[in-house]
């Protein structure tokens, strides 16, 4: 107990002005996504913002309405496309989602790729495994994704157009969820 309140004491006198809510041991082992470092103790957008790999997807959440609610409490696994990705999409797609009058598209898409509730790699694949070589998740928006294993160590997402993206950076903890980052966007059937 004397030790848990140290740690608390110590970790209270740091910066958390991004909404940290939980405090662990591990709280300064950051994982590098995008030439930056990703703190467990800021939250999903505290972090996202300083991704050069995500500049798109940030840019896509502001237009969309979304940061106070990935600013939130959560917990939310995010499936963080990287600009790579959305550069992918067929040619003016990124530019008329991000219309305002494509709003309510444009979140659809983007809460398509959170999962309520925190989940990392390692109760992704017991879950593949207990499901006999996949598992599904709901999405915030509703839809579902169908995680596989692509080899012995490898997670891949599918979407329900049937569309696979291979996780490029796994177990990016967050104050309030885990990031992984993607190599495609994911799009919902409807």
């Amino acid at each position: 107990m004397k030790r848990s309140s140290l740690m608390l004491s110590v970790l209270a006198l740091a910066p958390l002005a991004f909404g940290a809510t939980q405090v662990s041991a591990a709280a300064e082992q950051t994982v590098m996504v995008g030439g930056q470092a990703m703190y467990p103790s800021k939250n999903i957008v505290a972090n996202a913002v300083n991704s050069k790999d995500h500049t798109t997807l940030v840019a896509a959440v502001k237009a969309a309405g979304l940061v106070d609610t990935l600013s939130g409490p959560g917990p939310f696994t995010v499936f963080a496309p990287t600009n790579a990705a959305f550069a992918a999409l067929p040619a003016g797609t990124v530019d008329t989602l991000l219309k305002p009058e494509n709003k309510a598209t444009l979140t659809k898409v983007l809460t398509y790729h959170v999962v309520p509730g925190s989940h990392d790699s390692a109760s992704l694949r017991t879950a593949i495994l207990a499901g006999g070589g996949k598992t599904m998740l709901k999405t915030v928006s509703g839809g579902t994704l169908t995680f596989m294993m692509n080899g012995s160590n490898n997670i891949v997402v599918r979407d329900e157009k049937g569309d696979v993206a291979n996780i490029v950076t796994y177990d990016v903890a967050q104050s309030n969820g885990e990031i992984f980052s993607i190599d495609t966007v994911l799009l919902p059937a409807g």
